[in-house]
């Protein structure tokens, strides 16, 4: 809010400089705005009693706006990568797909890996969860179990993040 539209019985007043005025009424911040040839704009409405600032409401909006566009600039969406395997998984092919783990990781992804089970594999699901641990530890170097192996239908999941 700006200007006129401040309608609070007393206000905290912060000057064009960032002293305190004091505690007023939204008339004499006016008064005081207006005289400096500058805008009254509430920056903390929740506060007990809100507080308002003295200064140019133009550039104080253009400062707001690119703060907001540095911060997403800095801004980093984690995605989770998805690596499935079988349980007949032989080694060459287990390390191809180690390598791409370690590739996703060290980007900052996280890595969900499943082992699908089709057919009659289901039946031999407790003898397979050796490869997923195998998995992990050869990336134990550069990342860490989040989540460990867990059976969800056909499949068995398990997360890997990058090490802090």
């Amino acid at each position: 809010m700006i200007n006129e539209q401040i309608r609070d019985k007393e206000i905290r007043l912060i000057g064009e400089n960032g002293e305190q005025l004091g505690i007023m009424s939204p008339r004499d911040a006016m008064r005081i705005a207006e005289d400096a040839g500058l805008d009254l704009v509430k920056i903390a409405p929740t506060a007990k009693p809100p507080v308002c600032r003295i200064v140019d409401y133009g550039k104080f909006r253009y400062e707001q706006i690119r703060k907001e566009k540095e911060a997403r600039k800095k801004q980093r969406i984690i995605e989770i990568k998805e690596l499935r395997l079988s349980p007949n998984i032989d080694t060459n092919d287990l390390n191809t797909k180690i390598n791409a783990a370690r590739k996703f990781l060290s980007k900052g992804d996280k890595v969900k890996v499943t082992l699908r089970f089709r057919g009659r594999e289901i039946a031999h699901m407790n003898n397979s969860k050796h490869i997923l641990d195998d998995f992990a530890n050869s990336l134990s170097d550069i990342s860490v179990i989040e989540k460990p192996p867990k059976v969800e239908g056909r499949s068995m999941t398990m997360f890997l993040t990058e090490k802090r």
